[in-house]
């Protein structure tokens, strides 16, 4: 069975926000050695009532696999065509499956008009730099320090054909 895209609604929150919690404590624990982290709301839905349902942009996707939520997406589709993946995650025990690669596929063919992507990353997150820049065909093009996380904050460019 394949991987299936489908919009996210209020009702899907509760099913996300523990896939999302999953997969940002498995991340900071792996590379941080912390319990928990990732952004503000990440944990208790707020993460998606602010940067998806706030903003006439953003477009939300949930990623059912063999029926069941293991992951999702934000972007965000600008007038300029410069748009901006939010985040995009999968639960932990479906990571490798190429699930995530697939989610980045149908965004792609899913806003065909885009003239470039940028989506941002914490530099210990070592796993998303390998995905955006192998599987994706991100190039890095700024790196900063920052107080939200430890290590410097990435900003990734993809730049697409037309």
């Amino acid at each position: 069975m394949d991987a299936v895209f489908e919009t996210i609604t209020e009702e899907d929150i509760p099913d996300l926000t523990r896939v999302m919690t999953r997969a940002f404590d498995h991340d900071t624990k792996t590379n941080l050695g912390k319990e928990r982290g990732g952004p503000p709301g990440y944990d208790d839905g707020e993460f998606f009532r602010k940067w998806l349902f706030s903003y006439d942009e953003s477009k939300g996707f949930k990623i059912l696999f063999e029926g069941r939520v293991v992951g999702g997406f934000i972007v965000w589709i600008l007038p300029s065509g410069k748009n901006v993946l939010g985040t995009i995650f999968v639960d932990p025990d479906y990571q490798n499956r190429g699930i995530a690669t697939k989610a980045w596929q149908f965004i792609e063919n899913t806003y065909p008009d885009t003239r470039s992507w940028t989506l941002g990353t914490p530099s210990y997150a070592v796993g998303n730099q390998h995905f955006y820049e192998h599987k994706c065909g991100f190039h890095k093009i700024k790196e900063e320090d920052t107080d939200e996380h430890p290590g410097k904050s990435l900003t990734y460019e993809k730049t697409m054909k037309g």
